[in-house]
């Protein structure tokens, strides 16, 4: 549920020190979005992912190429170099073939304060990827090439992990969150490009598969409070259930246990209720007689060794679409509505919210940092939500006041039980889904700028 001090609890305190302002729109040239965002958000978040195989045509490449067929995805072809890589957390060094692409450039539809890449990807053993993200501020400058992530569904090539210690003096990364210093300043990232690096072992004829990258980009305003929103239609998904309690001590190498699995336990109520799950095969690690070892395993496979932490946002949707023709991303929303539009088609998300004990009734804690599976909403529009912070699977499912919800849940700024500031998520989500989702699920998720 909650982890000491972070370098994305540093993030929420610097965004709670200051207001944003927008700027002027960016350097003409730059590609238009292809995706937008809904009517409520448009103003305040841009998502753009490249999945097609023309997507993968476009851009610049070096070694790379696309593969078409039902999932278009990147391949390594020739590999434009190899590269001695020591891994920070082993000490390893280890030489590695590679190839790259890069995106063309992307003008948000938002000049933003904070981008976050997520991908959806394919290593398998003795492949790995790199995420970086190079962006034009307002000013007309640019920002280095920043690592969003090293990352590999396994963990015995390489510890997958965020880079910390990225500034330029006017953005930082935290763990996965690319973020404008000052935002008070009126500076703004106004473009940017994402570039994907494959590595595999050398000589062989092994491939990492990327089948999406992309990048939410947003500028939410300052709040302590966001408007109320108006319920509309009651529906409750029939999702797993799995409390992070039932874990707690297990595995303390992963966080120091359950205690701290909020994030891995949303995301696997949401692959199984997806019809996916981890073989028998993935699970034999686990020592027997564990309960729900299927939450040990998603544990594991979203650790960041670097946050020292399983709650890496784009690290949980990398991991979901490592199940069998599924997609993930992370992105922002902008109101309950849009979550509404999503469960009444049928995908259920998984929110990050913090609040201290009292602000959202019948929880019975306070929380820095949380993620809960929004499954539905009753009648009178409340949030129906598998908070894995439950004393066990049973109680699991709760329905908490939509106001509270929507607030703790939207909001960019805080109080907490000391009346301290804090920072908020600003409606931060993981959003999963099969490839070939129905008609009006596809119509919900474009309407977001998801597909």
């Amino acid at each position: 549920m909650t982890r000491p001090t972070s370098r994305r609890t540093v993030l929420t305190a610097a965004l709670a020190a200051g207001a944003g302002v927008v700027a002027a729109a960016g350097p003409a040239g730059a590609a238009p979005s292809r995706t937008s965002s809904s009517q409520a958000a448009s103003s305040l978040v841009d998502n753009r992912f490249w999945t097609t195989h023309t997507d993968w045509r476009c851009g610049s490449t070096a070694g790379t190429r696309a593969v078409p067929g039902r999932r278009p995805g990147l391949v390594i072809s020739t590999p434009a170099g190899s590269t001695d890589y020591t891994d920070p957390h082993t000490g390893t060094t280890t030489t590695w073939e590679y190839a790259s692409w890069t995106s063309p450039v992307h003008r948000p539809a938002v000049p933003a304060t904070e981008v976050i890449a997520s991908w959806n990807a394919a290593t398998p053993e003795g492949t790995w990827i790199q995420v970086e993200l190079r962006g034009s501020y307002s000013d007309g400058t640019d920002t280095p090439w920043y690592v969003m992530g090293r990352w590999a569904s396994a963990d015995t090539d390489i510890r997958r992990t965020s880079v910390d210690d990225q500034t330029d003096g006017k953005s930082t990364v935290w763990t996965d969150t690319f973020s404008v210093d000052d935002a008070a300043s009126g500076l703004r990232l106004v473009a940017y490009r994402l570039r994907l690096t494959l590595h595999r072992t050398p000589g062989t004829r092994l491939t990492p598969t990327v089948h999406r990258v992309g990048a939410m980009a947003s500028d939410v305003p300052d709040r302590f409070t966001v408007p109320a929103s108006t319920p509309g239609a009651a529906r409750e998904l029939a999702v797993p259930r799995y409390s992070q309690n039932v874990h707690v001590g297990e595995y303390p190498e992963y966080d120091n246990g359950g205690e701290a699995w909020c994030s891995p336990t949303s995301s696997q109520m949401i692959i199984e209720y997806w019809g996916r799950t981890p073989t028998p095969e993935d699970l034999s690690w686990v020592k027997p007689g564990l309960a729900d070892p299927q939450i040990c395993h998603a544990a594991r496979y979203t650790f960041d060794y670097q946050y020292e932490g399983c709650g890496n946002w784009p690290f949980n949707a990398a991991y979901a679409a490592t199940y069998e023709d599924m997609n993930a991303a992370v992105t922002r929303l902008g109101s309950l509505t849009d979550l509404e539009q999503l469960v009444a088609a049928g995908i259920p998300v998984i929110t990050s919210q913090s609040f201290f004990k009292g602000e959202l009734t019948g929880a019975g804690y306070g929380t820095s940092g949380h993620l809960m599976t929004v499954i539905g909403f009753t009648a009178d529009g409340d949030v129906i939500a598998n908070d894995p912070a439950s004393p066990s699977n049973d109680a699991v499912r709760r329905v908490y006041r939509r106001r509270e919800w929507e607030t703790i849940w939207l909001r960019t700024k805080r109080y907490d039980a000391n009346g301290a500031v804090r920072g908020g998520t600003g409606g931060v989500c993981y959003v999963y889904w099969p490839v070939d989702p129905s008609a009006c699920q596809r119509r919900v998720l474009r309407s977001l700028g998801l597909v």
